[in-house]
């Protein structure tokens, strides 16, 4: 197409849906070279699809299951928050396996990349074998330990035992997903995940109900179903590391035990699980607090932060991309522009979550009127949805530059800045205003707003001096 004699804003519209359509397409980019928008654009727009669709699994599975009855929608629920630590052990690594596989990338050092990737899938199968074993086998006793009632027990050991033994699955999609998005290969995670979940979604209603000659098996179903779609999503991740059209290539020299790498990767890991941890432990505090002032309050608040967290992957989307710009940059000996992903990427990301935030203050009680009709219920959530949203401008600040460090290879300070700001802040503030001070649950929601703030304001300061700059992985 011919730009001669065009406006600008008519180039920048025939330069941004070509972007799109390459984005969702996928095709190996140096995004150490050329436009950042279109770097940011290129890598922002699969990683925002590929969220949406992470946090899909569970919803689709309590979704089928819910005609079952509630014991088996609460066996779908604490499996599911049993699964945490497997989260917890799948990001923590992910971090790390993004971070240190861009940063070769970035050095156009695809051997490393490769052998950090081997290095990365190792470690993930085997902590999450064991994981496995213990899962299927404790399976039950796991569920009681959760305070479960005996028929929740009942309904959903076989359940729990599919989901919980087979932990490879959904770790080993987190970690090898984080290797993609490292190389820069957003598309290909974005597609493994659309495939898990398609299948998913079609194995669900047949194993679950029954369908011609497949026999009704209930909430033992949906477990069963989660297990091969997440399986598959595994094997095609592996079929396109070793065909080798990704930009990372592992071939049968790259399949050896690296003790640099694999201590690297071990450093980097550890710190980044602690940093999910505290966070994680953050809003499982906070809900105990919240649960004092009565079920509605407690429903009010869950149905708030399920809102919330639908209306962020976005926003974490974006700031995935900004984690993998600055590894590849830091990469390439390029901090300068580096830095510039980051604000351009934030800039996006504050646009995004300030309107956000407007819809939740104008329309809050509309989207808790989705899910409940309940006054109560539907006045507390809207409470939450309005005082979290005050920060959120803050909060898209933050979520970029802590990815920042990430990328770096700085889980380190993002974990010291959660656990002063979560743990040492928000808290203690909660109780402080929700309790001594008789806030209700409206102090806790404060509480949020002061903390992730917070976290935001810090984060800047400690972005601006520039030390992750020069930090070695």
């Amino acid at each position: 197409m011919n730009l001669k004699g065009t406006t600008t804003q008519e180039r920048r519209a025939a330069g941004f849906w070509p972007s799109v359509k390459e984005a969702l397409r996928g095709s190996e980019q140096d995004f150490t070279e050329g436009n950042l928008r279109r770097a940011v654009v290129l890598l922002a727009i699969p990683m925002v699809l590929e969220m949406a669709m992470e946090s899909l699994f569970a919803i689709v599975d309590v979704y089928f299951v819910s005609s079952l009855g509630t014991g088996a929608v609460a066996a779908v629920g604490l499996t599911e928050s049993l699964l945490t630590i497997v989260y917890t052990i799948g990001m923590g690594m992910g971090m790390a396996a993004t971070a240190m596989v861009a940063r070769r990338i970035g050095e156009k050092d695809p051997e490393g990349a490769a052998l950090a990737a081997v290095q990365a899938i190792g470690l993930g199968a085997g902590v999450s074998v064991g994981l496995g074993i213990a899962g299927w086998a404790l399976a039950g006793k796991l569920l009681e330990a959760m305070g479960s009632e005996p028929e929740v027990v009942r309904a959903g050991r076989n359940y729990a035992a599919w989901v919980l033994g087979g932990s490879a699955m959904p770790l080993l999609l987190i970690l090898i997903n984080a290797i993609f998005r490292g190389a820069g290969d957003a598309a290909i995670a974005m597609r493994v995940l659309w495939l898990g979940n398609g299948l998913n979604i079609l194995l669900d209603p047949v194993l679950i109900f029954g369908w011609g000659p497949v026999p009704a098996l209930g909430v033992t179903g949906a477990g069963i179903a989660t297990v091969v779609g997440r399986g598959i999503g595994v094997a095609y991740q592996i079929w396109i590391l070793a065909r080798g059209n990704g930009r990372v290539r592992i071939r049968r020299r790259h399949l050896r035990f690296c003790r640099q790498a694999a201590a690297d990767l071990a450093r980097v890991s550890f710190t980044g699980m602690t940093q999910f941890f505290i966070a994680t432990a953050s809003w499982i505090g906070l809900m105990r607090i919240v649960a004092v002032f009565g079920s509605a309050a407690l429903a009010g608040y869950t149905i708030a932060i399920r809102i919330i967290t639908f209306s962020i992957l976005p926003a974490w989307g974006l700031s995935n991309a900004a984690a993998t710009l600055v590894g590849q940059n830091l990469g390439a000996g390029k901090p300068d522009r580096a830095e510039k992903s980051v604000w351009l990427t934030a800039l996006y990301n504050v646009g995004f979550l300030g309107v956000i935030g407007v819809l939740f203050l104008v329309f809050g009680h509309h989207f808790m009127r989705f899910f409940t009709a309940e006054a109560e219920v539907i006045r507390t959530g809207a409470d939450c949805l309005r005082y979290v949203s005050y920060g959120y401008v803050f909060y898209a600040f933050g979520m970029v530059l802590v990815n920042a460090f990430n990328g770096a290879g700085d889980t380190w300070t993002p974990t010291v800045l959660n656990f002063f700001c979560f743990w040492l802040c928000e808290l203690p503030l909660a109780w402080l205003l929700a309790m001594p001070l008789d806030h209700g649950p409206r102090g806790v929601f404060l509480s949020i707003t002061v903390a992730e703030s917070a976290l935001a304001v810090v984060s800047l300061i400690v972005f601006r001096r520039g030390r992750w700059k020069t930090k070695r992985i």
